[in-house]
């Protein structure tokens, strides 16, 4: 089966995208690429189509493929690629995993639930030293992981956010354990300034809060 491509408007916030995560100006890309920084400046801003071989050249510059820009592996775990031949395995300390998930963004947080072990994606806010994610009030979650507020009963679990740079066969891992409690009404104010907002969107106005109590990491250096 062929790999299902985005319309040109979605490969153009693939692109600005792809760059950004790079930490790289459009100036920088385009020397990359060897193309103008107003053709970058173009493709990102406007629909438009590429033909294969400025839209590998793009590929390239990025660290990524052509499939991957066109949204070709939308539908594909990621790791389908080879390993490097000789990776190295960093541990991270703390304060190195804090700062990697400091900017926020999408984690999966692991729990005993009511069927047995669950794993959920959950959109996510570093707030305050502890972790603050947004779930519906009444819903699974919401029952399985009752434990009232911070001075209540604790009900640990795990909260893990990854990086994976598949083309440069690198990335890492961080896994936050400690209790969760629900914000009772009170403290709501202090977290809603947190700005997290749930990723598959709908009244989700119960706030979780995550205290860490162990944090380990690693990181995997490819090429």
């Amino acid at each position: 089966m062929a790999p299902r491509k985005g319309s040109p408007g979605d490969l153009s916030r693939r692109i600005a995208h792809r760059r950004e995560s790079l930490g790289l100006s459009r100036d920088q890309l385009a020397e990359r690429a060897e193309m103008a920084t107003g053709f970058i400046e173009y493709l990102e801003e406007n629909p438009s189509s590429l033909d294969d071989g400025s839209l590998s050249r793009v590929a390239r510059a990025l660290d990524t493929t052509v499939e991957d820009l066109r949204g070709g592996g939308m539908d594909r775990p990621q790791g389908q690629g080879r390993a490097s031949l000789h990776p190295s395995l960093e541990r991270l300390d703390p304060e190195e995993c804090l700062r990697l998930i400091e900017p926020g963004g999408i984690g999966r947080v692991a729990f005993d639930g009511s069927w047995g072990p669950i794993v959920l994606p959950v959109n996510y806010r570093l707030h305050q030293g502890s972790i603050v994610f947004r779930t519906e009030a009444g819903g699974p979650m919401d029952e399985d992981l009752r434990t009232g507020d911070a001075t209540g009963g604790e009900f640990k679990i795990a909260f893990e956010v990854d990086r994976i740079d598949e083309a440069a066969r690198a990335g890492w891992s961080v896994l936050v354990q400690g209790p969760a409690h629900h914000v009772p009404p009170e403290e709501l104010p202090e977290v809603t300034c947190s700005e997290v907002e749930p990723w598959a969107g709908g009244e989700r106005g119960l706030y979780i809060r995550v205290a860490p109590r162990r944090i380990t990491g690693r990181r995997i250096h490819g090429l």
